[in-house]
């Protein structure tokens, strides 16, 4: 299965003048940005669901791929001839990491101890990939979603029996995801949420959730499992309402069931905008609570108010996130994975590498545009000048507890003093932003 790609070569950094599309334009893997590689400070995944398991198909037509692995039962024979070409993929291609699914690498499944054999039957084969190719798994995650049993949600369902098999799913990954190495682990509670709230408890609902979310991170501790747990937030995918909808709606949620120093988030740019925020509100959001862990990137269509799950190409939005990235403290056991597929049209093996190295490349010239904009740091002296008063006399007092109210509002009345609107600077800074995007 492996020779379809025989026709396509490693894929090689070239340099910003080559005019080879199958090349690496920017990311240069062992460049050094800010005493680190490039491979080090974006840690690039590969996800297994959208380059291998999406055969092209939407609501309204059949898959376009046709690739081999495509098609036909989806047996153990199916499953490894999938995870023959992918990895493949991932030697020519030379990403260090890449993600899954349970449900995409292994055979199909109905019953419970029939997932659970498909699963360790595909997991023996994959950590021999893993130990002879090199790449390693960044994170793991259960499908807990695409199956009718799930159409109600899996921890939030109203029939426990089904909550029942999709612990069993998670459990089941997460040791898998522990025995492979993975540096993280994500929940992502695709049906988490409600399409009618006639027909929904939302607060048994929410407790349902948190006790399954505590369920989890305790069995992480119980396997020994030292990576990070990531709730991945979305708005409305594909229910009318998440209970997981933005950065900060999880740390409401986390907080309210003591687990805001367990579990992070994995952010996609895409959910992002869905929710009405940027991605670098995201990003500085998760850093400002201290839960930021790992990326999905992508992007949406403008035009379109779904959940389209393109590669990213814009330059500004990527360096913007990357800044505040990098300002964060940067990767640690999170990355970058692309949870984007190529375009219906875009039908042929060489689209898949064009799909990841624009998006390599993008990243590649986002991570050294923002480390130039840290070096000198303009944007966050203009803050810090901003805000000079909080950090002495009265706002110290403030922030720190010392000083009530009376004596705020006091202050206040014995200074009788009117302050005068400063300004803010935003097209100045904008101007910054675009200045600094090359």
């Amino acid at each position: 299965m492996s020779g379809y790609f025989d026709h396509i070569d490693p894929i090689k950094f070239e340099g910003a003048e080559s005019e080879n599309d199958l090349a690496f334009k920017y990311y240069d893997a062992k460049k050094k940005v800010m005493g680190k590689t490039m491979e080090d400070h974006l840690r690039v995944a590969a996800c297994y669901w959208h380059t291998f398991c999406w055969d092209g198909f939407d609501v309204f037509g059949g898959g376009t791929f046709n690739r081999p692995w495509h098609g036909g039962q989806n047996d153990q024979a199916a499953a490894e001839a999938k995870l023959d070409a992918a990895f493949d993929f991932f030697d020519r291609l030379g990403q260090p990491f890449f993600c899954f699914h349970d449900v995409d690498i292994m055979a199909a499944a109905e019953t419970p101890k029939e997932h659970v054999e498909s699963l360790a039957k595909i997991i023996d084969k994959v950590e021999a990939k893993i130990e002879k190719h090199g790449t390693k798994l960044l994170w793991g995650t259960a499908n807990n979603f695409s199956h009718p049993r799930y159409m109600a949600g899996a921890a939030t369902n109203p029939n426990p029996d089904v909550a029942a098999f999709a612990a069993l799913q998670v459990r089941e990954c997460m040791n898998a995801t522990h025995r492979l190495g993975g540096s993280g682990y994500v929940l992502w509670g695709g049906r988490e949420g409600y399409d009618t709230i006639l027909n929904t408890n939302v607060g048994q609902e929410m407790e349902q959730l948190g006790r399954f979310l505590t369920m989890a991170v305790e069995h992480k501790h119980k396997i020994g499992f030292k990576g990070d747990i990531w709730i991945e937030p979305k708005p409305h995918e594909p229910t009318k309402h998440q209970y997981d909808r933005d950065v900060g709606t999880v740390y409401g949620f986390l907080k309210q069931y003591g687990l805001e120093n367990e579990v992070g988030v994995n952010i996609e740019p895409n959910h992002a905008t869905l929710a009405g925020n940027s991605f670098e509100h995201e990003v500085e959001m998760a850093n400002a609570f201290g839960i930021f862990g790992s990326i999905d990137f992508n992007r949406g269509d403008p035009q379109n108010g779904w959940d389209t799950d393109q590669f990213p190409n814009d330059l500004r939005e990527t360096t913007t996130a990357m800044y505040y990235i990098l300002k964060g403290g940067g990767f640690k056991n999170g990355g970058s994975n692309f949870d984007a597929k190529v375009r219906r049209q875009s039908n042929d093996a060489a689209d898949l590498f064009h799909g990841h190295i624009g998006g390599m490349d993008l990243l590649a010239r986002a991570l050294m545009n923002a480390a130039a904009m840290i070096e000198k740091d303009r944007l966050q002296a203009f803050k810090d000048e901003r805000y000079a008063g909080w950090r002495s006399g009265l706002g110290a007092k403030m922030l720190s507890g010392e000083a009530s109210l009376d004596e705020v509002a006091d202050h206040a009345l014995s200074e009788n003093t009117s302050p005068a609107p400063v300004s803010g600077r935003q097209e100045m800074l904008e101007n910054y932003i675009t200045n600094a995007v090359k």
